[in-house]
C-alpha cells in the first residue's frame, strides 16, 4: 500500500514534537511538518487551505463549521489549552481595579474571533455580569499596524467593533492611554519591557484561574487539529489514525514530563509543578477525546452563539469526524 506524504503545520509543542522526530508513527501516512507560530498557520489555513493538516483556531474554526467554508473537519486533540485570566492588560491611569470597571471603556483586541476572546468575554459575561455588548471594541495590529480578521463574519447591531487608526498598533495606544485595556493572547510590547503604564488586570492570575477551574472544571481548549474536507472524502481513514497518532504522542509528552532524572524543560522546580498541577486539575489534564472535554466544548460553543460569531449552536458531535467519536471494542 502507497503511504500519504501530508504537510502539516503546528507550532513546536512537547505534545507534537514525537510525531516530529519519529518516536511516534502514523498508519499510512508520513507527516511533513512545518513548525510555524500559530498567527501564520491559521491565517495561511483559513484563507488559502495551504496545509492537509493544521493546527487551527478553536473560535475561527466554530464560524467555518458555521458558514460552510472554508471546508475542514477537525479531530478532537486540543494542542493548545491556555487559561485566560492573564490575557486582560490594562492602562494603570484609567482607574481599572476590577472586570466591572471595564463597562463603557475602550478595549482593544487583534481580532473579536480570537479564541482567547471567546473565553475572556464569556468568562467577563458569566463570571462579572461585563457583556460583549458593554465594551467599545477596537480591533487591530498588536505590534504591527494592518491586521484584520482571518474570516468574515457579521456581528450583531450590539456589538460595538471598529478598527483602529490606520497606521496605529495596540500596544502603542495602549500605552498612550487611547485604549483603556487590551485583551490579547500574547502579552504586549509595553508590559513585557515594564512600561508602568500597562499592567494585568489579574495580578494574581494564577490563584484566580486555580479558582476559576475549581468552580467550573473548565481547563480552556484554545486550538483543534483540522483536516481538509477535500483529503477526508479521498481518504476517510486518514483522521482515525492521526488521532490515535496524536494520542501517543500526547501520552509520551505526559511520561517525559513526571521522569526526574532530567527536567524535559528549562524550569527548574518542574516536577513540583507537575505534581502542582496534577493535585488541582486531575491526572489526564491535557486530555483529548470528546468525552472528557464535552463541557468545556459545549462551553466554547455556546461563547460563539452568544457573542454573535455562529448563528447555530451546534452539538458537540457535528464539530468532529465521525470515526474519532467512538471505540472499537473486541
Amino acid at each position: 500500500m502507497t503511504r500519504l506524504t501530508l504537510s502539516f503545520a503546528t507550532a513546536p509543542y512537547d505534545r507534537i514534537m514525537p510525531l516530529v522526530d519519529g518516536r511516534v508513527t502514523v498508519r499510512g501516512i508520513d507527516l511533513v511538518y512545518l513548525p510555524q507560530v500559530v498567527e501564520e498557520t491559521f491565517w495561511r489555513m483559513a484563507r488559502h487551505q495551504e496545509y492537509d493538516v493544521a493546527e487551527f483556531s478553536l473560535s475561527s474554526y466554530l464560524i467555518a463549521r458555521d458558514r460552510g467554508e472554508p471546508r475542514l473537519t477537525a479531530i478532537p486533540v486540543f494542542p493548545s489549552r491556555m487559561f485566560r485570566h492573564s490575557a486582560i492588560y490594562v492602562n494603570t491611569r484609567a482607574g481599572i481595579r476590577e472586570p466591572r470597571d471595564l463597562v463603557g471603556r475602550r478595549v482593544g483586541i487583534p481580532e473579536y474571533q480570537l479564541t482567547a476572546l471567546l473565553w475572556v468575554r464569556g468568562i467577563l459575561a458569566d463570571d462579572y455580569g461585563v457583556r460583549p455588548e458593554d465594551i467599545e471594541w477596537f480591533v487591530g495590529g498588536e505590534e504591527r499596524a494592518g491586521r484584520r480578521e482571518k474570516l468574515p463574519f457579521a456581528l450583531p447591531p450590539r456589538i460595538r467593533l471598529r478598527a483602529i487608526p490606520e497606521g496605529t498598533t495596540l500596544n502603542d495606544l495602549l500605552v498612550r492611554g487611547e485604549l483603556d485595556a487590551l485583551i490579547a493572547p500574547r502579552a504586549p510590547s509595553a508590559f513585557l519591557q515594564g512600561h508602568p503604564n500597562v499592567a494585568r488586570l489579574f495580578p494574581d492570575y494564577p490563584e484566580v484561574e486555580a479558582e476559576y477551574f475549581r468552580r467550573t472544571r473548565i481547563f480552556p481548549i484554545m486550538h483543534v487539529i483540522v483536516i481538509r474536507d477535500e483529503l477526508l472524502e479521498r481518504a476517510p481513514w486518514v483522521a482515525r489514525n492521526l488521532y490515535e497518532a496524536f494520542e501517543r504522542a500526547r501520552q509520551l509528552a505526559f511520561a517525559e514530563l513526571r521522569q526526574t532524572a532530567a527536567l524535559a524543560a528549562m524550569l527548574p522546580w518542574l516536577p513540583a509543578e507537575v505534581d502542582r498541577t496534577r493535585a488541582l486539575l486531575g491526572d489526564d489534564y491535557w486530555s483529548y477525546g470528546v468525552e472528557a472535554n464535552r463541557h468545556v466544548l459545549e462551553t466554547a460553543i455556546r461563547y460563539a452563539y452568544e457573542q454573535g460569531l455562529i448563528a447555530r449552536r451546534f452539538t458537540v458531535e457535528e464539530l468532529f469526524a465521525p470515526s474519532t467519536l467512538e471505540e472499537f471494542v473486541i
